[in-house]
Formats: structure tokens, sequence, C-alpha cells
């Protein structure tokens, strides 16, 4: 059985990550967040599962659904907020969004909503950590529709030449927007086997379980730590709400309300709950009191968010280049 103490804490940061992106989907129609917002309501496990044998010094870049890895990984919830509603106290300036999410205090070095395109840079900063012998890990969190970009397979090979400190994290949630895996790639494709044919250790899980996804990443940090080189890891899970958005969609045919049915009965929050309910491992009044703090930390956050100012006209060309005093005079000559 796992121990109490780890699982109130995975239990704490699964619920914190719902109930923050319920309240998301909640104000998001107020539409002063004007920033389009991708929600990972039903995935928490992975995040959670993760992050969780990460320690402060290790790096994390994730896509463009990574409320839940910034949240996991200790980023700041005020900072989070006052980023998706635009202002100046948000962690990437107000001027990134909800998918350009950074915490330099807890080595989040920032999240890309291109697809397959933080692959190759969370590659090249488990480089820059070989390069200057470091014992920091980088982990990066990806769709499994980023799998199918060419980026992938070289980041892949060239993390395996260089024995890179690097752990791969895909989670699978079966769709690319509104495209099901089954029009995308072979139904013999094994993303595990073509990182095996690279000489990468691999595993593959239940990202719905997070006694599963806990041990797996566990066993891949451990791995990659030690120096024996990076590791791919997939999981499957499924997201209840639309792609991009608040709201739910099953009704425009895509998916089906069966589906979704089905793959709410496997919620990692409610079933881990219950299973820590039938174990005498908490109390229904301690997860109350849980949601109840969870709730307001994130009322506080969100007013902080809309108290705080937008950014400055005069902001705009800055956090461009590494050194502000190389910057380039962007002024035009009118004569």
């Amino acid at each position: 059985m796992m121990d109490q103490k780890l699982s109130h804490s995975l239990l704490h940061g699964m619920l914190r990550i719902r109930l923050v992106e319920e309240k998301i989907a909640e104000l998001y129609p107020q539409q002063e967040m004007r920033c389009p917002v991708h929600l990972c309501i039903g995935q928490e496990a992975i995040p959670v599962g993760v992050c969780s044998n990460l320690q402060n010094s290790d790096t994390i870049m994730g896509n463009h659904r990574s409320h839940g890895h910034y949240l996991a990984k200790g980023g700041d919830l005020k900072a989070m907020m006052a980023e998706i509603y635009g202002k100046a106290t948000g962690c990437s300036g107000g001027k990134g969004g909800s998918m350009h999410l950074t915490d330099l205090s807890v080595n989040i070095l920032g999240t890309t909503p291109i697809v397959g395109s933080i692959i190759p840079i969370a590659v090249g900063a488990a480089f820059a950590s070989s390069l200057k012998n470091e014992t920091n890990v980088t982990l990066v969190f990806l769709g499994r529709a980023a799998t199918e970009e060419g980026v992938f397979f070289e980041s892949l090979n060239f993390a395996a030449l260089k024995n890179l400190p690097i752990v791969f994290v895909s989670e699978d949630n079966f769709f690319s927007v509104y495209s099901p895996l089954s029009d995308r790639q072979p139904d013999a494709r094994d993303n595990a086997s073509i990182a095996q044919t690279l000489g990468i250790s691999n595993a593959k899980g239940d990202g719905n379980n997070i006694n599963v996804v806990n041990q797996l990443a566990g066993n891949a940090i451990e791995h990659v730590r030690a120096g024996r080189g990076p590791y791919f890891l997939e999981f499957e899970t499924y997201r209840w709400r639309e792609h991009c958005g608040p709201h739910y969609d099953n009704d425009i045919g895509y998916r089906s309300e069966e589906e979704f049915l089905e793959w709410k009965k496997k919620c990692p929050i409610e079933n881990f709950k219950n299973y820590m309910v039938d174990n005498d491992m908490i109390s229904q009044n301690e997860i109350d009191s849980m949601c109840k703090s969870i709730s307001n930390e994130m009322d506080d956050a969100v007013a902080f968010a809309k108290s705080s100012p937008f950014p400055n006209a005069d902001q705009v060309h800055t956090h461009i280049y590494a050194d502000e005093q190389a910057k380039p005079d962007l002024s035009r000559n009118e004569s």
C-alpha cells in the first residue's frame, strides 16, 4: 500500500489542478481571459504522479495543455492566473497567456503551443546540463500528436547519442484537436518500441492510475539521475473538455457521449479518493477540508489577477533577447 503521507499529497495535487481548472472554465465566459485555454481536466494523474518524483532543481517543460504541469511542479498559482488574465504580474509578464507558462524559481523553463516544438528545446536544456556536469534531470511533457513530427525522432536520436539526462513523457489522450489517433497513426505503431530502437529505456502505463504513474515515473527519473541515459514514458489518458476552451463538446461528432462516460468512470481523482477512503487513509471531512482550502486559494489568485495592472506599452519589446543591452534599435527612421 502506498505511503499515507504521499497519498495525501498526490490526492491534494490532483484536486488542486481539477478545482483550479474548473474555476477557469466557470470564469472564462466572462471574456476577461483573452487568451485560449486548453484544460487538462481528466488527466490530472500524469502531472502529479510524475512531478512528485522531481526535485526543485529539476527542469520541466510543457506544451499547450500545461496548467497541470505548472502547478504540479510548484509553479505560483497567482502568477499563472495573472498570466491568463494578461496582467503584468503574470508569470510571463502578461505577454504569453495560458500556453506560455514559466516559473524559474522552481525550474519551469517554459511551455510552448506549437506541436512538437518544446521537444528539441528540452533536449537542448538537457544537453546544457550535461555539458555543465549538473546533476539535475530535464523532463518534457508532450502529446502523442507531437510524436508524428520529425523533430521527435531527431530529438530522441540526439538524446540517445549524447546520453542526456532527460525524460520524455507522452500523454496520449487519443485526439489531436478533433482527429482520433486511428486517423493519424497505424494501429501497429508503438512509440515505446520506437524509443527502444534508439536504445532508449521506456515504459507504458495507465495515465489515470496515480499509483502506476508515480511508480513508473519514479523508475524513469531514478534511471536518468543515475546517468544511465534518457527515458521515454507513455501514458494513456482522456481529456473531458473540448480541445480548446471551457466547454464540453461531445455533441459535435468526433467522439460520443458513451465514450466520454466510459472514460469518466476512470476518473483518476474519484478512483484514488475511493481507494484512500476504503483503506482508511483519509476521511471525507479531510477531503472536504482540502477542497475548501484549494477553493479559497483559487479565489485569492483570481482576485490578485483581476486587481493587477496590465503591462505598459513600453514592455512590448522586452524579454525577447537574453541580453537586453544587445537588443537592436527597432525604431523606424522616418526621414
